[in-house]
């Protein structure tokens, strides 16, 4: 059975995002749903209501800084437990079996499901991020929030944090170097 959950959605890409109820699929064997605290706003959230990157499925309720506690888990989720702080991005599943994803580069995969506007891969519903009262992901896509953060920043490193993190430790940069 599905549940109702009640966010924020653009209806075009002109319209301003409005109280929007929606329905969240039920969670599955690897899934963990999420209460959601806090999201932090990405100007990609903004590109992509404005349809600036190309043809978009409206309504979108955006979002994908996401942070908040593990409402539920299914029965073979073995990395979270109910209570626990968690954090979501840009992907909430992939196939997990193909090349990319084998080598943890699932955000190349053909099959990957993006947090907002993608298409559940088993059942093809839109995906809906968290400007939102909650969310439902693969446990591979959930991140382990450490309870000493400030959650409410600690949302925006999901994102604007990761995109300067990565290529920093990609190429090992260190002080002193440009």
């Amino acid at each position: 059975m599905n549940s109702k959950v009640k966010g924020y959605a653009a209806h075009s890409p002109e319209s301003d995002l409005v109280p929007y109820s929606f329905e969240r699929r039920e969670i599955r064997a690897d899934d963990v749903e999420i209460d959601i605290l806090y999201c932090g706003i990405c100007h990609t959230d903004i590109h992509h209501v404005r349809s600036d990157w190309g043809k978009e499925e409206y309504p979108m309720v955006p979002g994908h800084e996401i942070i908040g506690r593990a409402k539920r888990v299914g029965k073979n989720v073995t990395k979270f437990k109910v209570g626990q702080a968690v954090g979501v991005g840009c992907l909430v599943d992939s196939c997990q079996a193909c090349s990319s994803c084998s080598h943890h580069q699932e955000q190349y995969c053909d099959n990957l499901v993006t947090t907002y506007g993608g298409r559940d891969r088993f059942d093809g519903s839109i995906t809906y991020g968290g400007y939102s009262e909650r969310i439902v992901v693969s446990e591979n896509f959930v991140l382990d929030i450490p309870e000493n953060l400030n959650l409410a920043g600690t949302a925006p490193l999901l994102c604007a944090g990761i995109t300067v993190y990565s290529p920093l430790r990609r190429w090992k940069i260190r002080e002193g170097k440009k």
